[in-house]
């Protein structure tokens, strides 16, 4: 990667595998130095996980992406930790000839990244976490899922508890915390505790603080994020929301780090109806 060469930072693309082929054949993300990151949720419900994931390592190292939350479910499946939801479309991964290899360089991604003077994560953050912390406690769960025994371990990052941040939390509640609002917050509730249940844009009337409007944030890096489709595309100086809906119909966006350049192509793959 060159010094002049664009960074794009590429939405949710939950196997829309042509929508990703054809953002990535946009005459603005053709050069050829060109460094793509993804803020996770690569694979579900959308028509070919597989198809992405083998996309994105042909990129090779032009490519990183974060994990989300249905990365993870991926990674918690192909343990034999949890079982495939109705709405799952991951057997295109699970039944691949390369699927060792797929799930193993899955495993070995970050769940945060700090690149170019940003910090790039799948959903949130609590605010007072500052980016050393960030880091810190994703590398905690990274450890937990790049290690030998990944398949006894995976297990412990998943489930709501605890929904409240301390300091002093367990090894294993403090990933499991982690996990959660780096790839699953939305909202804090009143009390401080992560809301698992409303899914949709921000109303104040709910009692519901978005996780980028708590007040004291201790965090001053500009952070980008997805996971929220109904909040759609979000721009402001310290966070930008990319995840535009691409599964459900709505556009695949990149966003280019220096520039704030933004880039979108409509649904290629049919949009996913809600249940």
């Amino acid at each position: 990667m060159t010094h002049r060469s664009s960074i794009w930072v590429i939405g949710d693309i939950q196997g829309c595998a042509q929508s990703l082929r054809h953002l990535l054949q946009q005459p603005a993300l053709q050069d050829p130095n060109a460094h793509f990151i993804f803020v996770g949720d690569l694979v579900n419900r959308g028509p070919d996980s597989v198809g992405v994931l083998r996309q994105i390592q042909a990129l090779g190292k032009r490519a990183q992406t974060v994990l989300g939350n249905h990365d993870l479910h991926l990674l918690g499946v192909a343990a034999g930790q949890r079982k495939c939801n109705r709405s799952d479309t991951l057997s295109s991964v699970l039944t691949a000839p390369d699927a060792d290899a797929l799930i193993h360089w899955l495993r070995h991604q970050p769940l945060a990244l700090h690149h170019a003077g940003h910090l790039i994560i799948h959903a949130g953050l609590h605010p007072a976490w500052s980016l050393q912390t960030v880091l810190h406690l994703a590398h905690e769960v990274e450890q937990t899922l790049q290690s030998p025994h990944w398949q006894d371990h995976i297990a412990q990052l998943f489930g709501n508890q605890p929904s409240q941040w301390a300091n002093d939390l367990e090894p294993i509640a403090r990933q499991r915390y982690t996990v959660n609002a780096l790839t699953r917050l939305r909202h804090f509730t009143a009390k401080g505790e992560i809301d698992h249940q409303y899914k949709g844009a921000p109303k104040a009337q709910l009692g519901l603080t978005p996780w980028f409007d708590m007040e004291n944030r201790q965090i001053e890096t500009p952070v980008i994020f997805g996971h929220w489709s109904t909040l759609g595309l979000y721009m402001r100086a310290d966070v930008m929301g990319i995840d535009t809906g691409c599964l459900w119909g709505g556009q695949l966006t990149a966003v280019d780090l220096r520039t704030r350049q933004i880039v979108q192509v409509a649904n290629q793959d049919g949009p996913l109806r809600p249940n």
